[in-house]
């Protein structure tokens, strides 16, 4: 199957008919105990460590991103903190990249507070600020291309390639790419992480995550161990609607990425915005990184600095009609969010800054918005 086109892929890997009725559309399992035959468990026992929602989920999900196992968690955290919690131990180094998801930081900074774990940042856009701080001690480099909210490009082959002369494992999150637009296994990562809430689930009505992992071995069987025994699994229900969406994932994506670059390009020119940030764009300090290591488009995903500071980045985000003032991204849906006010605690964002999430809408309409909305600044 795994020679199959991705779109193929996604409508079909993981399910085949069950046997007992033929359902051509899978089962929900809402069961969390399975029946045992004399004694012996049959093929399931309880939903916490497997149920077949997830486990077809699972096998998708590792086909989808050209892995050996995907291992489902009930959000992106939960998967992140599952990687960490299996390459990590006291007095591990860590490096992050200094533009990341604010989460990732704050689970350094807090759940890991007493772990006495080094965790330091990095542009990794240069890969010889990658090899100067690696140390002894680093057990991880977790990178995050395109970055969380300037969208920095990493060259993930070089960062693989030195880390491997290490023997440092590379873990990737790769939700805001996704396989559709970049494969980092191809690139030499052993790790993958999605949040997949996001574009996988593509209707800001799924929490989940996934670790892939390129090959079957003792990491994967540890990241499985605190699945199963720590529990942050997914529910069926969350499993049988992300498996759904999936089917939809490939026709979706090239619409996100190509009315990001359509709107990333229109606000360039507008003289109320102060820089915009999108990989796709000529002057996009990564273009070229991006050009090399993603195909067919650049994603959904971009953000803004707006002149005259927060005041104004926040009036453009109310005066939007059509993008709706939200956190989170990859939906159908176009959402414009004011980055540092949602970062909470420790914010790094600009004041100015707006992350927009441009979703599968018609394209004339949502460049019509930000006209509107720029005229009322």
């Amino acid at each position: 199957m795994s020679d199959l086109h991705l779109s193929t892929l996604a409508v079909h890997a993981g399910y085949e008919p069950e046997k007992q009725f033929g359902s051509v559309s899978q089962p929900i399992m809402l069961t969390t105990t399975f029946e045992r035959e004399n004694g012996v468990p049959r093929e399931h026992i309880y939903t916490r460590t497997e149920n077949p929602n997830r486990i077809s989920l699972e096998t998708k999900l590792a086909i989808l991103e050209g892995g050996a196992e995907a291992i489902a968690f009930g959000s992106g955290q939960a998967a992140a903190y599952a990687v960490f919690q299996a390459v990590l131990e006291p007095g591990a180094h860590v490096l992050i990249p200094d533009d990341c998801y604010h989460g990732i930081r704050t689970l350094f900074a807090q759940v890991y507070q007493g772990w006495q774990i080094n965790c330091e940042e990095v542009d990794m856009s240069e890969v010889s600020k990658v090899v100067d701080a690696i140390r002894p001690e680093t057990k991880l480099i977790w990178i995050e291309t395109p970055t969380n909210p300037k969208l920095k490009i990493f060259d993930i082959a070089g960062i693989s390639k030195i880390a491997a002369q290490k023997g440092i494992p590379v873990a990737c999150d790769n939700t805001w790419a996704t396989p559709f637009f970049q494969r980092p296994f191809e690139l030499g990562v052993e790790i993958v992480m999605h949040s997949t809430t996001k574009y996988f689930g593509g209707h800001s009505d799924i929490l989940g995550g996934a670790v892939i992992l390129k090959e079957k071995g003792p990491l994967g069987a540890r990241i499985r161990a605190v699945q199963g025994t720590g529990g942050g699994v997914p529910s069926p229900f969350d499993c049988w609607l992300l498996n759904r969406s999936l089917a939809t994932y490939p026709l979706r994506m090239p619409v996100h990425s190509s009315n990001a670059f359509t709107l990333a390009q229109f606000l360039d020119q507008q003289a109320a915005i102060e820089r915009v940030y999108y990989p796709g764009l000529a002057t996009h300090p990564n273009h070229e990184i991006a050009k090399a290591q993603m195909r067919g488009g650049f994603g959904g995903m971009l953000s803004i600095e707006v002149k005259g500071g927060k005041e104004k980045a926040v009036q453009l985000a109310e005066n939007l009609q059509i993008f709706t003032h939200a956190t989170s991204l990859g939906g159908v849906e176009s959402l414009i969010e004011h980055r540092r006010t949602a970062e909470g605690l420790n914010p790094r964002s600009p004041e100015n800054l707006l992350r927009v999430s441009v979703g599968i809408e018609f394209i004339g309409d949502l460049v019509a918005d930000f006209e509107q909305a720029l005229a009322r600044l």
